[in-house]
């Protein structure tokens, strides 16, 4: 097979195309053979070393991907040779990822994609939605998502036209959510809007505080934040008593400063999130509601409601990751097929 690998961190330049033998799927391992791979911020960042130091000899980056199962290991039940699956967390504690023609993972991180969704959707899944999923199921009294479960609630996504973002306004009205969405542009406010939200606020010629407090003058109940330090706050001012505030990056500064009587007067929570290191019963719960909303026709990319996409051959796999980190628009695939 031909697959994508890097022997040292560094930039684009690292990444190379090379032939490498067929894996085979272990007990309890399923072998995918990939139509499509998703790239991610995370994979550009573990390649460059800024967020951890190579862990293997070798490495193929890519957590996200969809195509089908063409190998299954002992003791595997619910999929079989020739389901299509999308997967999620492919290369998580493991040196070989989704950027290759075939891609060897444990059967709980590959879910079957329901019947009429693309690869290309499928592919979008992984670590967008399901850190949305996890971002919105932080707030008092969510443990799921899907219709009627958010009903009555007031979420603000910030960075409304980024992946993780466009998941979260996707999921949080199929929910029942109210959304608001504060984006950069007008351009990135037409895909926030495109997306269910109710309300988008440009945050650059528009006060935000003053914005959100209009339309939720009681305080909204949960944000999905991308930029803590600089929304601190805002967050602080609109966020309502005994509200969450689910971070899941730090877009715009690394250092997050409270003042600690305005913040916890209000019993304000913060959840971090990290989606390669929660448990195995949230990733589950996340795959299963992600994949229902992908059944339910509520999670898109690539249509009149979801992003753009950018697709890239697998020999062009560094212009893929560049793409990515210069913030491009939209979701960037590999296509393998």
């Amino acid at each position: 097979m031909r697959a994508v690998v890097y022997s040292e961190s560094g930039s684009s330049d690292v990444l190379r195309v090379v032939e490498r033998p067929l894996p085979e799927p272990a007990a309890g391992e399923v072998r995918v053979r990939l139509a499509r791979a998703g790239v991610n911020p995370t994979d550009w960042k573990a390649r460059s070393g800024v967020s951890a130091a190579l862990a293997y000899a070798e490495v193929t980056p890519g957590q996200d991907g969809a195509g089908l199962v063409d190998a299954v290991g002992d003791g595997v039940d619910g999929l079989a040779v020739g389901d299509r699956v999308w997967l999620m967390l492919a290369q998580r504690g493991r040196a070989y990822g989704t950027a290759a023609e075939y891609v060897v993972v444990p059967a709980d991180r590959a879910t079957k994609l329901p019947e009429g969704a693309s690869f290309d959707l499928g592919a979008s899944l992984g670590v967008p939605a399901l850190t949305a999923h996890r971002a919105l199921t932080s707030g008092a009294g969510n443990d799921r998502l899907g219709p009627g479960t958010m009903t009555g609630q007031i979420v603000v996504v910030h960075g409304g036209a980024g992946a993780v973002g466009n998941a979260a306004i996707q999921l949080a009205v199929w929910s029942g959510a109210t959304v608001i969405a504060t984006v950069s542009s007008p351009e990135k406010g037409a895909l926030a809007s495109a997306a269910g939200a109710h309300r988008v606020v440009n945050y650059r010629d528009t006060d935000a505080t003053a914005a959100i407090g209009e339309i939720a003058p009681d305080g909204v109940d949960l944000i999905v934040e991308v930029a803590p330090a600089v929304n601190a706050g805002l967050d602080r001012e609109v966020i309502r008593e005994r509200g969450t505030i689910a971070v899941y990056a730090n877009n715009g500064g690394d250092e997050l400063t409270l003042p600690v009587r305005a913040t916890y007067s209000k019993n304000v929570r913060y959840q971090f999130i990290l989606l390669y290191g929660i448990g195995d019963d949230l990733l589950a719960a996340a795959a299963e509601d992600v994949t229902n909303a992908v059944a339910h026709g509520a999670l898109q990319v690539g249509d009149e409601r979801g992003l753009p996409l950018h697709h890239f051959a697998l020999d062009d796999t560094a212009g893929a990751h560049e793409a990515v980190e210069s913030g491009t628009v939209g979701k960037v695939l590999i296509d393998l097929d």
